[in-house]
């Protein structure tokens, strides 16, 4: 589980420099439109991606400074929003760099947003929904950016790996 926590966690890194390079390319008034995206514009979405990566990473590590919102705007600019994103994504690389198989089959507790409820749970499968979550809302992310005609970039996870040699062997 490591090699894939590793993994993924260099492959967010990645995908974001991508997506963040596309919507660099937008104008403010596309940015921020309302497409239709669960979190409406791109900047709903891109701000919702950091936000619950911050909620997620202070359950994960006790440390951090997250919204009580999962639709809070953390960052009115692209450029700020973008320089948190880096820096997060740097966190994140080193939390899990600092993970053994151990710890993944440790539990952790922490307490849910939207329904507050306590929750303890292993951590290998929280890590595999945090990881997925990244990928789903840059999905919508991507479609955004497809419905605006733009060209949206690859955000495979086999290019990724092509490209950066993690994960192939």
């Amino acid at each position: 589980m490591k090699f894939h926590c590793t993994m993924f966690a260099a492959y967010n890194a990645w995908a974001n420099r991508r997506l963040y390079d596309a919507a660099a390319t937008l104008s403010d008034s596309d940015y921020r439109a309302d497409r239709g995206a669960f979190f409406k514009s791109m900047h709903g979405t891109l701000n919702h991606l950091l936000a619950a990566d911050r909620i997620w990473m202070k359950r994960f590590t006790g440390t951090g400074d997250p919204p009580d919102r999962l639709d809070a705007i953390l960052f009115e600019g692209l450029a700020d929003l973008r320089a948190a994103r880096e820096a997060e994504d740097a966190r994140i690389v080193a939390y899990i760099a600092g993970l053994t198989e151990e710890h993944l089959a440790n539990s952790f507790r922490y307490r849910t947003i939207s329904n507050p409820v306590d929750i303890e749970q292993p951590l290998a499968p929280a890590l595999a929904h945090f990881f997925n979550h990244q990928t789903h809302h840059r999905g919508q992310a991507h479609g955004i950016l497809t419905g605006l005609g733009q060209n949206a970039p690859s955000l495979d996870l086999i290019l990724f790996q092509r490209e950066t040699g993690v994960g192939l062997g």
